[in-house]
């Protein structure tokens, strides 16, 4: 039987996709949904009007619910030109090295504001809403719950938990060390917010009494299953989703995905400007000597785009943000909607063999 909160959700299984900005799609959100996990669409990037059409586009491939997630930033930014030129140096110097055509420039914004975001994200009134890098105000608290939307809040350590559940959210994200993408520290300096999933659950049971949501190099049923022991009410799979065709990964990140090894997942932070957990590939060797002088998040983030996406483009997974989990070699490439099925087959089979 499906836990209090997710039945409050009409959320039927243990599973919940993570927002995963820039690899996430609507139909990979819909395919999770519709198959009784909860979707999450990453939607950390998006213009306002991209998340009311994404928001959209779900609805129309389900009518299950499903979650959108944004990264909580100031709408202006303080920005360190001198940092900005360096970095713009190295990445053209890099560029032209590898044999890419294309070189930095400096984008009209460095990321969409906030709180256009915000209002967009209320106006589409998904089931469920989460929220990353910083907290809420107690006012946009509000206005989630006036429109009937549950809210989730990202936590990588106790305190953060605990801030998350006194601003009065419905559930907290648990984002532990072995989780990739972008570390969402608030309270601490991310090195500081290093626990391990199974150290960081109990942790937090411990502190706050909300629904846990466990993410961090969940890659089976087995895992799910480990980490609902611990406390956690539901778990949170992101990698192991980015190999599904649904994705919007680029294709040689998914064929990489298959021969990570553990000890080349590492803390990254010259692709964005921000810590993130990913593969050490050519971009990452090269560029992370240099990381503490660029820019920091989103505008470094935003000098990357045309190398990322001119990388991705000639199949070159060596130069983008290859964003993956300490487990990702366990990935699986099938539809989303077989891997659910795989998972909660997994999950059940491990549950079994407890009596």
């Amino acid at each position: 039987m499906p836990s209090p909160f997710l039945q409050r959700l009409g959320v039927s299984q243990p599973l919940v996709l993570a927002p995963m900005s820039g690899a996430s799609t609507p139909a990979l959100v819909a395919a999770v949904s519709q198959a009784g996990g909860l979707g999450s669409h990453g939607a950390g990037y998006l213009a306002p009007q991209a998340i009311l059409d994404d928001a959209a586009k779900i609805r129309a491939l389900t009518d299950r619910p499903f979650a959108l997630n944004l990264f909580v930033l100031p709408d202006e930014f303080d920005v360190d030109e001198p940092a900005v030129d360096f970095a713009r140096e190295k990445l053209d110097a890099l560029m032209e090295r590898e044999g890419l055509a294309i070189r930095s420039s400096r984008p009209e914004r460095w990321a969409p504001r906030f709180s256009d975001q915000f209002a967009a994200l209320c106006e589409a009134r998904p089931a469920v809403a989460s929220f990353t890098f910083n907290l809420l105000t107690s006012a946009q608290l509000r206005e989630l719950k006036q429109r009937d939307i549950t809210v989730i809040g990202n936590a990588t350590t106790v305190a953060e938990a605990r801030a998350w559940a006194e601003l009065g959210v419905d559930a907290v994200s648990l984002q532990a060390m072995e989780a990739g993408g972008h570390r969402g520290s608030f309270l601490h300096a991310p090195e500081d917010a290093m626990i391990g999933l199974f150290a960081l659950i109990p942790l937090v049971a411990h502190a706050v009494k909300l629904p846990l949501i466990a993410g961090g190099g969940i890659m089976n049923g087995r895992g799910m299953l480990a980490a609902e022991l611990l406390g956690a009410t539901v778990c949170q799979l992101g990698t192991a989703f980015l190999a599904c065709p649904e994705s919007s990964a680029a294709v040689a990140w998914k064929q990489d995905l298959a021969q990570v090894e553990d000890a080349n997942v590492t803390t990254i932070r010259s692709f964005s400007g921000r810590a993130a957990r990913g593969l050490r590939n050519t971009y990452v060797k090269a560029m992370e000597p240099h990381a503490a002088r660029f820019p920091s998040y989103p505008v470094m983030n935003a000098l990357t785009s045309p190398l990322r996406k001119a990388a991705a483009a000639a199949g070159r997974g060596d130069l983008v943000s290859e964003w993956c989990n300490q487990a990702a070699s366990l990935s699986r490439p099938m539809a989303a909607a077989e891997l659910v099925r795989t998972l909660l087959a997994e999950y059940a089979e491990a549950r079994s063999s407890l009596v």
